[in-house]
C-alpha cells in the first residue's frame, strides 16, 4: 500500500494516475481520498494526479495526541510531494483541502504552480468564531460519543449539503455511507485540532495580500458559510479569479462534476501558457 512519511512519522495513503504536470488534490472534512475520484479519472488524461487521505482519515494512520493543526495538514500534503519527489505541482482543494492549499502559498509558495480554492472559509466570520470553535468541540465529542455513521446523518442534512441531494440522490447517498465509515477517533481530532484551532483567514489579510500565486476560488452560491469568504480572498489575493456555482453547496467537486472539471481545467491550462495575470495593487486601490 503506497504510502509517504510525514516529519513526526504519520503514514501518508496515496494514490497517483496519468503523466504529465502534477495536480495534487485535498479533501474536505468529511471526505477521503475517494472523493477525488471524477477528478483523478479526467485530469490524468493529461497530467499526473496525486489524491490522499489525510492525517485521521484511513488508510492512513490515526495518531493519537495534539498532532492534528492546520501546520500539520498543509505539511502531510509537501510530505506526499516529497515522497513522490515533486518539486511544484497544481493545488485543488476542497474546503479543508483549500485551506491547507492556501496555506502551502503563504508558507512554501515555491511548491504551488496553483491553487484552486473551492467551497473555502467557513467559520472564518470573527463575530461567530468562538461560537464556530465551541460547535467543534461538540461535534467532536458526538463523533467521541455516538461514532462516525450518527454524525453522518447530521452532516447530511447540513442547508450547505441538500443541492446535492437534490441534484444527485445517489452520488449523496454514496458520500454519506463513505463518511459513515469514517474513524470516529480520527474525525474527533480532525475537527477538534484542524476546524475548531484553525485561524480565522480574516485574520490573514497582510500575508494573503503578497501571495502572487494563481488562484481560481469556486463557490457555490448556496454555500452560504463560505460566499463571504470567497469574495474576500477575490479581494485580496493579488492573482485570484472567482468562480461561482449557481443553485449549488459544498461538495463542488461531487456536485457538480462536469462543471468543476471544465473550469479546473481552464484555469490550469491559462496558468500553464502564462495567461493568468496578477494584478497590480494598485488598482486594488482605486489608481
Amino acid at each position: 500500500m503506497p504510502h509517504a512519511t510525514t516529519r513526526d512519522d504519520v503514514r501518508i495513503y496515496f494514490e497517483e494516475a496519468g503523466q504529465g504536470t502534477p495536480i495534487i488534490f485535498l479533501h474536505e472534512f468529511a471526505a477521503d481520498f475517494t472523493n477525488w475520484e471524477p477528478q483523478m479519472r479526467y485530469f490524468s488524461r493529461g497530467h499526473r494526479c496525486i489524491t490522499y487521505s489525510a492525517r485521521g482519515y484511513t488508510p492512513s494512520d490515526v495518531p493519537a495526541g495534539e498532532v492534528y493543526t492546520y501546520t500539520h495538514f498543509y505539511s502531510d500534503a509537501l510530505a506526499v510531494l516529497d515522497h513522490l519527489k515533486i518539486a511544484r505541482a497544481h493545488l485543488v482543494g476542497l474546503s479543508m483541502g483549500a485551506y491547507s492549499s492556501l496555506q502551502i502559498g503563504l508558507n512554501a509558495p515555491e511548491r504551488a504552480l496553483s491553487m484552486t480554492l473551492a467551497g473555502v472559509g467557513s467559520g472564518s466570520e470573527l463575530e461567530n468564531l468562538d461560537a464556530w470553535r465551541k460547535q467543534c468541540r461538540a461535534n467532536a465529542e458526538q463523533f467521541e460519543t455516538l461514532g462516525s455513521a450518527e454524525v453522518a446523518k447530521v452532516t447530511r442534512e447540513a442547508p450547505s449539503r441538500i443541492p446535492f441531494l437534490v441534484k444527485d440522490p445517489r452520488g449523496h447517498a454514496d458520500f454519506y455511507a463513505a463518511l459513515a465509515r469514517h474513524d470516529a477517533k480520527g474525525s474527533a481530532n480532525t475537527m477538534r485540532g484542524f476546524q475548531g484551532g484553525r485561524p480565522s483567514l480574516y485574520t490573514l489579510t497582510d500575508a494573503i495580500a503578497k501571495v502572487a500565486t494563481p488562484a481560481l476560488i469556486i463557490c457555490g452560491d448556496e454555500d452560504d458559510p463560505c460566499v463571504g469568504a470567497s469574495l474576500f480572498l477575490k479581494k485580496h489575493l493579488p492573482a485570484a479569479g472567482l468562480a461561482m456555482f449557481p443553485k449549488s453547496g459544498h461538495v463542488l467537486n461531487l456536485e457538480e462534476p462536469a462543471l468543476f472539471n471544465e473550469t479546473v481545467e481552464r484555469f490550469v491550462t491559462l496558468v500553464e501558457a502564462g495567461r493568468w495575470p496578477v494584478r497590480d495593487p494598485r488598482s486594488l486601490m482605486g489608481h
